[in-house]
């Protein structure tokens, strides 16, 4: 998402090079989903950019290649997997879970191929899954069978809260897109671990975004007063103004729990100059 087209000279400089766009970009957020290597597995060289761009405390939630959770469902990639985990080395620390996000035919009766898969993991990782199938969200067996599965290899359960993109029908392209794409499934709020990861999803319109997420600022400084250590994903539609309402997200969150570190100074989208 670093390299998000809408952000570059709007909030990021429009004239940064691949090689400094997440340096930017982590200036705005202290977080950021690996999207990208759902779809390929990226050379060493380029996780070492992205490791020499952040800080050490900077958090990546690394999607796990399509190949492994789609195409294999999780069983025969041992080779994919060494290769991933390989070339996720260089983040180090930064690594904060790696995200296994899986496809919505994927249900109740996969639960014994997800818990052999997740036993099989170097344990120096933490891991969390996202299940789109509805069955988990409707069917309390299937939802605790799932959570006992996680519990057992602490591993975190993500979810996708896209209720407020389906409280109403689409009114833009970008809107019509995400309606169709989208999972539609209930809000989850219960973390199973210390490092809760959610994932929202608003609308086009920001008060429309921004009232859909007062539950997970109720939930998020919760979890702070209890010692947890939450992050949040922010998205809309077409993601254009992701960055800003992500911070004013912390920010809300913020007002609730004050000892909350602030997120950084945001590089300026133009050069500083000194007249």
């Amino acid at each position: 998402m670093w390299a998000h087209a809408r952000w570059q000279g709007r909030y990021l400089p429009g004239n940064l090079t691949p090689g400094d766009r997440l340096r930017a970009y982590a200036t705005w957020c202290d977080a950021v989903e690996g999207n990208t290597t759902f779809y390929a597995t990226p050379p060493r060289a380029a996780v070492e950019s992205w490791a020499a761009q952040t800080p050490e405390d900077f958090r990546f939630v690394i999607k796990l290649p399509k190949p492994i959770t789609h195409e294999r469902r999780l069983a025969g990639a041992e080779e994919e997997l060494r290769a991933f985990l390989e070339a996720m080395e260089p983040l180090g620390p930064r690594v904060h879970a790696f995200w296994v996000q899986l496809p919505g035919s994927f249900s109740p009766a996969d639960l014994g191929t997800l818990a052999a898969f997740l036993r099989g993991l170097p344990r120096e990782h933490r891991y969390a899954v996202e299940v789109r199938h509805r069955a988990f969200f409707a069917e309390e067996r299937a939802e605790r069978l799932l959570e006992r599965v996680l519990a057992a290899v602490d591993a975190e359960w993500v979810p996708f809260d896209t209720t407020v993109m389906f409280a109403s029908p689409p009114t833009s392209d970008a809107e019509r897109d995400a309606w169709m794409k989208k999972p539609r499934v209930p809000r989850r709020t219960r973390a199973l671990t210390a490092r809760p990861i959610v994932r929202y999803l608003g609308r086009d319109a920001e008060e429309r975004t921004v009232e859909g997420w007062r539950p997970w600022v109720e939930q998020v400084t919760g979890w702070l007063r209890e010692g947890r250590e939450p992050t949040v994903f922010v998205h809309t539609p077409d993601n254009a103004d992701a960055l800003r309402l992500a911070r004013r997200f912390h920010d809300e969150v913020r007002a609730g729990v004050p000892e909350l570190e602030p997120l950084p100074d945001p590089m300026p989208d133009e050069p500083l100059t000194l007249f």
